[in-house]
């Protein structure tokens, strides 16, 4: 199967395990409408993710355009739900701290079950 073709089914994948993850299990007193921008939120950063750049605040501000506190409550939810993790790093100037993220190791292993099977190049 080629590369291209392998990456389509990934980010299929991807997208349904997230939708699978948010949709069908909501948190207590969730709206559907956090629901639903954690679906989003989750798809940027995943692509972000394959781009190889960082998951910081500010990194995802810029993309998206939201405010700081829309960016944190949406994240703080993924963090909640174990679909990120949280760490602290020195901001970009080097003289605080700054939360990165990343996609939790649990998530990329229910992800890569999808690939059980497949032949590998």
């Amino acid at each position: 199967m080629t590369s291209a073709l392998k990456k389509q089914w990934q980010n299929l994948a991807f997208s349904g395990l997230i939708l699978h993850e948010i949709l069908d299990h909501p948190l207590e007193d969730e709206t559907p409408q956090a629901r639903l921008k954690q679906v989003g939120m989750m798809t940027i950063l995943y692509t972000m993710s394959q781009a190889h750049q960082k998951l910081t605040l500010s990194n995802i501000i810029e993309i998206t355009e939201l405010t700081r506190t829309g960016v944190k409550e949406t994240v703080d939810l993924l963090v909640k739900r174990g679909m990120l993790t949280e760490t602290m790093v020195k901001n970009s100037m080097g003289r605080g701290t700054a939360r990165q993220f990343e996609i939790s190791e649990d998530l990329l292993n229910k992800l890569s079950s999808f690939r059980v099977g497949q032949k590998s190049d």
